[in-house]
C-alpha cells in the first residue's frame, strides 16, 4: 500500500529541504565564516554527480547545460543578499531578511518546472535535473561568498 503518490512526495520532499536550509542557515550565521565553511558544501553535495552511473538518470546533455546555467541565474538573488560582517576578531554572515523569500520564490518556480516536465521525464531524470540546476546555484553563489570574504579579510588586514 502506497501512502503518498510520487507527485505528492515530490513536491513534500523540497519543502523538508526548503525547511533545512533554513535552518541550517539560520544556525550557521552564528558561527565565524571560515574558507574551509564556505568551500565545503559545494564539494561535499558533488558526490551526488555518482547518481548519473545510473541510467535511468541520464537525459540529453544539452538538458543538463540548461539545468545548470538556470541554477547560475538563481544564483544571482543569494549572492546579492549575501554579506559578510566583522564582530570582534571573526568574520560572521550576515543574516538577510530576504532569503527567506528568496527561498520560498525559488520553491515556487521549482514546484512549477516540475509539474511541468514531470510528465516528459522519468522521477529519475528529473531528480538528475534539479540536482544539476541546485549545483549549478550553489557553485557560483559559494565562489561569490568566497570572493567576498577574501576581500573583507584583505581589507581588514590593511586597516
Amino acid at each position: 500500500m502506497q501512502i503518498l503518490s510520487s507527485t505528492a512526495l515530490g513536491m513534500l520532499l523540497p519543502l523538508l529541504m526548503a525547511t533545512v536550509v533554513i535552518v541550517l542557515r539560520m544556525r550557521g550565521s552564528r558561527k565565524p565564516v571560515s574558507v574551509r565553511r564556505i568551500i565545503l558544501p559545494p564539494l561535499f553535495m558533488s558526490t551526488g554527480f555518482a547518481m548519473f552511473h545510473f541510467p535511468e538518470t541520464a537525459t540529453p546533455l544539452i538538458y543538463d547545460v540548461i539545468a545548470f546555467f538556470t541554477g547560475m541565474i538563481f544564483s544571482i538573488p543569494l549572492i546579492l543578499t549575501s554579506r559578510f560582517e566583522i564582530v570582534g576578531q571573526d568574520v560572521y554572515l550576515k543574516r538577510s531578511r530576504a532569503f527567506f523569500g528568496i527561498l520560498v520564490v525559488l520553491v515556487i518556480i521549482r514546484f512549477a518546472m516540475k509539474l511541468w516536465v514531470n510528465d516528459s521525464l522519468t522521477i529519475m531524470q528529473t531528480a538528475g535535473l534539479f540536482f544539476v540546476l541546485a549545483y549549478g546555484m550553489i557553485v557560483p553563489w559559494r565562489l561569490a561568498m568566497l570572493y567576498m570574504y577574501r576581500q573583507l579579510v584583505k581589507k581588514t588586514v590593511r586597516t
